[in-house]
């Protein structure tokens, strides 16, 4: 399996996202620039966080625009796993790979620390290596962090089991309108998506930001670990964009 890691002007965890997935899960993983036109070989791709192009009018609108989102938009319909992480996951919402928007934190404040997530699903790539209501200690930082999405949206997204993560005390328990718990006031407080084909999956907080006890958190690594165990398993399969 081959992971790659994508490269915008202004992104600033690629190299976080390189590290945990080529030193802490031990897997090969390139990067890939903004402007590449070819994503054949990969397994797996990840859209790390940062301001990719400052975050110019808004967050993830110029680069879902660049080059490399047309490949992995075929990427993705071919069976491919993308993981969008805080930017990137704007970027993939921006792109339409994933549904719903994001709107500004509710306080309007920039917000770096910890919050705990509950796994809502684990029958995706992105969660079999987790337990039903596990609780995961991550990192968020941003300033757009505020999931939304129309009535309709939210009802397909719980009918169709593609919550994957919402934000939670450190005992489990949601509260969607506790700003300890769900500081970006998240709708419903959701922390992570999946599309329908659960090959395309998107979150805000930073699981490459918390693969290593040294970084008072190696939970993240459920993640990683999640996508490298579901591509282990359909090997010697491999998509093409």
């Amino acid at each position: 399996m081959k992971f790659g890691v994508v490269q915008f002007p202004g992104s600033n965890c690629d190299d976080d996202a390189y590290h945990a997935v080529g030193s802490v899960i031990g897997q090969p993983v390139d990067f890939i620039w903004h402007q590449s036109e070819n994503l054949s070989g990969y397994d797996a791709i990840l859209v790390p966080g940062g301001f990719s192009y400052g975050d110019y009018l808004r967050t993830g609108a110029i680069a879902r625009f660049s080059p490399v989102m047309r490949s992995l938009d075929r990427f993705a319909k071919s069976g491919g796993l993308v993981l969008g992480i805080c930017n990137g996951f704007q970027i993939l919402l921006e792109a339409g790979l994933l549904p719903g928007a994001m709107l500004r934190n509710q306080g309007l404040r920039f917000l770096c620390r910890q919050v705990h997530i509950r796994v809502e699903n684990t029958d995706t790539p992105f969660t079999c290596a987790a337990r039903p209501g596990q609780i995961l200690k991550v990192p968020i930082a941003h300033m757009e962090g505020n999931y939304f999405c129309d009535p309709e949206t939210l009802a397909a997204l719980e009918r169709n089991q593609q919550i994957l993560f919402r934000y939670a005390r450190p005992d489990g328990s949601i509260a969607p309108d506790d700003r300890e718990s769900n500081p970006n006031g998240s709708l419903a407080a959701i922390a992570g998506i999946c599309n329908r084909e659960r090959n395309v999956a998107g979150l805000m907080p930073h699981p490459e930001r918390a693969a290593e006890s040294a970084l008072s958190s190696a939970d993240g690594l459920v993640i990683l670990r999640s996508m490298a165990e579901s591509l282990a398993r359909r090997e010697p399969a491999r998509v093409s964009a």
